[in-house]
């Protein structure tokens, strides 16, 4: 059985199975950046500076079990996916207080 036919988008694009070195630490570099993405789109909040610190180094230590999952899982791809829904929230809900917003300044004039 070859073993790139069972390999995720990422890790083939990254070639894991030929460059594992460099793959690894390529798709370990997007597990962590994609999980930033999605930790700052959907569950950040204010925190003291200390906090966040704590946070993002367990969010990266967390992603070194995650890197190894997404070699055959499609870890990084489900976090791409998080975040495409994470963006198109972040604009309707935009869009929507934009929208309320200027329902209530017109109600104001009247």
């Amino acid at each position: 059985m070859d073993v790139s036919q069972r390999l995720s988008f990422f890790a083939a694009l990254f070639r894991v199975d030929e460059q594992p070195g460099t793959g690894m630490w390529l798709l370990y570099i997007t597990t962590i950046v994609l999980s930033i993405i999605v930790y700052k789109l959907g569950f950040a909040k204010k925190l003291r500076i200390a906090q966040s610190i704590l946070i993002y180094i367990f969010l990266i230590l967390g992603c070194t079990i995650l890197t190894f999952f997404g070699v055959f899982l499609p870890v990084a791809e489900g976090l791409v996916v998080a975040a495409l829904i994470l963006i198109i929230y972040k604009i309707r809900l935009k869009q929507s207080k934009k929208i309320e917003a200027s329902a209530n300044s017109s109600e104001g004039k009247l």
